[in-house]
């Protein structure tokens, strides 16, 4: 009796390491009910770099939100790592936040009075992680966003867009699953928004982390690989494009900089 042969599996793709699956949320109840997501799926995979895009009240702050367990479905399910998160408690949700997910704001979110590397090394000493050890790693941080010579400044005394990166730096110390953008170029110029995008690409390019990015900006979306668009709380379209640096250079040509005061 011959023996079947055995054929190669194709390559499978990742498993998705976060998943909407028809997630609702509600907010109040009656005529004052507003649904702020309608019936949302869609999954990111380790290593995309995806944008979120829609007008005010679309749904993607929402959709930050409950990617970030800030928030949780009132139907359906959010799965991270294919765990219901609605299904934690408050403690579990808090920890997920801690150990697997970085955050980077519009508005950079740094202490006034500590320099950029007591900035960084923050969600280290809520970790216990001992002092030798996580100096080691913020000034490691600091060196790969480009500003290892400005560790002693403050915030006050750092450009917009250094500021940033001193933000992306603390979001990368504890070296998350995904890393979670909310109009991380909000504040910033042009110029500034460039240099902030490449960066990013760059990250998502060399340790493939995982990006997802609310922005209004077609320009900073064609940064990531697929953009998501929101409508009225649903998905309105789901699409995959050829990352692209508007300066006219692809992302792998960008390269990181040792900045100045005027970055």
């Amino acid at each position: 009796m011959s023996t079947p042969i055995q054929m190669p599996m194709a390559n499978r793709a990742p498993e998705p390491l976060l998943e909407f699956r028809d997630v609702m949320k509600i907010y109040g109840a009656g005529e004052g009910e507003v649904r702020a997501l309608a019936g949302v799926s869609f999954e990111i995979r380790p290593g995309e770099f995806v944008a979120m895009m829609g007008p005010s009240g679309s749904g993607k702050s929402t959709t930050m939100n409950m990617l970030g367990c800030l928030d949780t479905p009132t139907r359906g399910a959010y799965l991270f790592r294919g765990v219901d998160v609605g299904a934690l408690s408050r403690k579990q949700r808090a920890r997920l936040r801690r150990f697997h997910l970085g955050f980077v704001f519009q508005g950079f979110n740094l202490l006034a009075r500590t320099n950029a590397l007591e900035n960084v090394e923050l969600p280290l000493i809520y970790r216990g992680t001992p002092r030798a050890e996580r100096r080691e790693r913020s000034f490691q941080a600091l060196e790969t966003v480009g500003l290892s010579k400005w560790w002693d400044h403050t915030p006050a005394e750092l450009s917009g867009g250094q500021q940033q990166r001193v933000a992306i730096a603390r979001a990368m110390i504890t070296e998350p699953s995904v890393l979670l953008a909310d109009e991380p170029t909000g504040n910033l110029d042009s110029a500034r928004s460039e240099e902030v995008m490449e960066l990013l690409c760059r990250l998502n390019r060399e340790r493939h982390l995982t990006i997802a990015m609310v922005t209004h900006e077609p320009d900073l979306a064609a940064y990531a690989s697929r953009t998501i668009h929101f409508r009225d709380g649903l998905v309105h379209s789901d699409s995959n494009h050829h990352a692209h640096s508007p300066a006219g250079r692809t992302a792998a040509e960008s390269a990181p900089v040792e900045a100045g005061r005027d970055a």
